[in-house]
């Protein structure tokens, strides 16, 4: 298992699958291990995906100070591997809650990010977050699914931020396109591979600066692509239209029949969108 050394001297790790042009893969959660991203759908046959154990997640160290895990604290880290690797510019893909350390990463070091490839992303450090009636909106689209009606209660106890443990286990349905053996198996190992602690810092107050990031996204040069889930709460589609248009050159994808995860929902789809992109 490849590792690095951080600027605070933690020791990260990462993972290698595929052959090709480097990717740059950040997990979301917040803070769940990069295991959950797989191949991406089988993204690996065309780059070489470079997967990031987040600090105190997966492989990588727990650093000696709580406060680095807050995300704009985690950008050094982005750095860093770069270093590590050698190359003068990376693409750059995130996963939902990822989406803000790499907006934070792009909007830090504009000149050493060749694309940015946003998956089902947050953009809490542009502004923008997920709302209520965007959860209720993207809820209605699966009124027909079967285990809808049983997952009301823990559905609405979620939008109150009241839900327990097995409320977030009934509402996993949610956030997958098919609720089939793959998703279920996927979801199953969130718990395990998650650090919640961590995650309840990684957004804390400090963490962003709408305002400043924003300026510094609109002038980046390099390509940036959001993908959205047709299905998927966060960002419904037309959000991450809307955050397409704080960038100089962005363009939107949105997946038939996803969620949250749309290389699990239709792989090739996924791969074959991204791929072009990069391409």
């Amino acid at each position: 298992m490849p590792a690095f050394a951080a600027d605070d001297g933690t020791e990260l790790a990462y993972h290698v699958v595929g052959e090709g042009e480097p990717l740059l893969c950040l997990p979301g959660g917040p803070m769940r291990a990069s295991a959950y991203l797989g191949d991406l759908g089988g993204l690996s046959r065309h780059r070489q995906l470079v997967l990031l154990d987040l600090r105190g997640t997966g492989d990588s160290a727990i650093p000696a100070d709580p406060a680095t895990y807050r995300c704009d604290r985690q950008v050094p880290d982005v750095e860093a591997l770069r270093r590590h690797l050698g190359l003068e510019h990376i693409d750059v893909l995130a996963h939902s809650a990822a989406g803000d350390l790499a907006l934070l990463y792009a909007a830090g070091h504009p000149e050493r990010v060749r694309s940015l490839t946003l998956i089902t992303a947050r953009a809490r450090a542009l502004g923008v977050d997920f709302t209520e009636e965007h959860r209720r909106e993207a809820a209605a689209l699966r009124s027909a699914e079967p285990w809808f009606a049983a997952t009301r209660v823990s559905f609405e106890a979620f939008l109150a931020g009241t839900a327990t443990d097995a409320d977030w286990d009934a509402i996993a349905p949610y956030f997958y396109g098919r609720w089939d053996e793959a998703a279920q198996a996927h979801a199953a190992l969130d718990v395990a591979q998650s650090n919640d602690k961590a995650g309840e810092i990684y957004a804390s107050p400090g963490a962003f600066e709408p305002a400043t990031t924003c300026a510094a996204i609109a002038a980046l040069p390099a390509p940036v692509l959001l993908m959205a889930g047709e299905l998927d709460s966060g960002p419904r589609p037309h959000v991450a239209t809307a955050i397409a248009r704080l960038f100089h050159h962005a363009e939107v994808a949105v997946q038939p029949g996803a969620g949250h995860f749309p290389w699990l929902d239709d792989a090739d789809h996924f791969a074959r969108t991204v791929d072009a992109f990069l391409a």
